[in-house]
Parts: structure tokens; C-alpha cells; sequence
């Protein structure tokens, strides 16, 4: 069976690492739908590593027009998706309540969330149908236990990810389907840029392995839920945290 990834935020350090280790060794059919938003040429150096196995696409997932037309592109060019990945999110913001930005989180839920539910109930389905998919979120330790002060957007939307990972899980266990999430804590990558370095350093010491994570730590974990090993497994939101956010 030839595998087509659809991966959403691809472009990101958990993306670009993800990618390869899903092609590393892949038979030379394995495609990767591979988006990004006004950064593909970083992508670049995996199509020319991956000849023919990466196609980037260029869209705007906080406008809902963009992301219809994107499904539709994908529906007429493209193999149905066997794996779904969706990773992108706004980085985080930390900030007291009194200032939230509503703004600011209506457009995070566009993208996170809303791009979701769109490109899920086109092609979830399909996988339903075809009796195989992987279907895979990456959430946040701080929806585990008690959160951070001051991240209430980001929990927010996290935690709507995690309401839409249980629904359908349940609703498409019986076709093949397995839908589930990765739970990093501070992971050390582009997305903290907007994270006071002091908060990073904090959150280094506070961790029992005396450090934050790295993409090298998730993406292992990500592979695995995508694999054929874990078609036992599904609605779980696996800690990826060295101990921090123990269940």
C-alpha cells in the first residue's frame, strides 16, 4: 500500500524532522503533501534529498476561503491522504487575561482548529471508506494537570484539538481509523520566539531531565502513532515531557 501524507505546518522544526524520518527508507511511491504559509522554500532541502516524494503547497490556513480551495486542489491532484498530520499554530504568547487578544485567537482557532475540522470531514471519511488512516495532532503538556499562568489562548485552542482527537476517534475506530495526539512539553524550536528566554530557562530547570524538549525527542513518538504498530491505539494524547506532566 502506498502511503500519501497530508502534513499541515510542515514547514515547521517538528515538521521538516518529521518528514524525514517518515521517508528515510520509504519505498520511492511514499508522497508527502507538505503545507506551509509563506515559508516553503524550507522545504527545499527535503525535496532535494526526497526527489518527486514532496509537494509543498503555500496556504494561508487562518482564511477558511484559502483552506477550501486548498482541499479541493488536493482532491483533484493529489492521492487520497492515508495519513493526516496537523501541526501548525500561532507560537505562543505569554500574557495576563486582562490583555488577551481576541483577535489574535480567533485567528489561532482558525488554524488550529477550524483548518482541521475542514480538511477531517473531507478526508476523513475517505479513510474510512478505504478501511486505513492515520489520523495525528500535536497538543501541549499544559493541557495536562494544571497550565502555566498567562498561556490561556494557546490551552484554549489545545484543548479543542484534544475535544475533536476523542470525537473522532471513537466515531471512526471501526473503520481502520486511529486518531491521536502528541503532548510535548517546552519543546526549543522556532515557535518559541515570541517566549521570554527566561520563562525557557525555567521551564529547562523545572523539568526532571533538567532540560526542554527537542523535535528529536517527539517526532519518534509521532512516527510511532503513525505506524502500523499502533493501530491498536486510539483517542490518547501521549506526554512527550521527561516526566514533567506525568498521568
Amino acid at each position: 500500500m502506498a502511503y500519501t501524507y497530508l502534513i499541515t505546518g510542515a514547514t515547521s522544526d517538528v515538521g521538516t524532522a518529521l518528514i524525514d524520518r517518515l521517508l528515510d527508507g520509504a519505498p520511492s511511491d511514499t508522497l508527502v503533501l507538505a503545507q506551509g504559509c509563506g515559508d516553503v522554500e524550507k522545504l527545499a532541502p527535503l525535496c532535494q534529498k526526497y526527489p518527486g516524494q514532496v509537494r509543498p503547497f503555500d496556504v494561508d490556513l487562518s482564511d477558511m476561503l484559502k483552506v477550501d480551495a486548498f482541499i479541493r486542489l488536493l482532491e483533484q491532484t493529489a492521492p487520497v491522504p492515508t495519513h493526516f498530520v496537523h501541526l501548525p499554530a500561532l507560537p505562543v504568547v505569554n500574557t495576563r487575561f486582562k490583555n488577551f487578544d481576541e483577535e489574535r485567537f480567533a485567528r489561532d482557532m482558525e488554524i488550529q482548529v477550524h483548518s482541521a475540522v475542514k480538511i477531517c470531514r473531507v478526508f476523513v471519511p475517505k479513510m474510512a471508506k478505504a478501511g486505513f488512516g492515520r489520523v495525528l495532532f500535536i497538543q501541549t503538556s499544559y493541557t495536562i494537570g494544571c497550565p502555566p499562568k498567562n498561556t490561556a489562548a494557546y490551552v484554549m485552542a489545545k484543548s479543542a484539538i484534544g475535544g475533536l482527537v476523542k470525537s473522532l476517534a471513537v466515531e471512526y475506530a471501526r473503520q481502520g481509523v486511529t486518531v491521536n495526539c502528541v503532548a510535548p512539553s517546552m519543546m526549543e524550536t522556532h515557535f518559541l520566539k515570541d517566549t521570554p528566554d527566561l520563562i525557557v530557562q525555567a521551564a529547562a530547570a523545572d523539568n526532571p531531565m533538567g532540560r526542554n524538549a527537542t523535535p528529536a525527542d517527539v517526532v519518534p513518538a509521532m512516527a510511532f502513532l503513525l505506524s502500523e504498530e499502533a493501530r491498536f491505539i486510539t483517542g490518547v494524547t501521549l506526554p512527550v515531557t521527561g516526566g514533567s506532566a506525568i498521568v
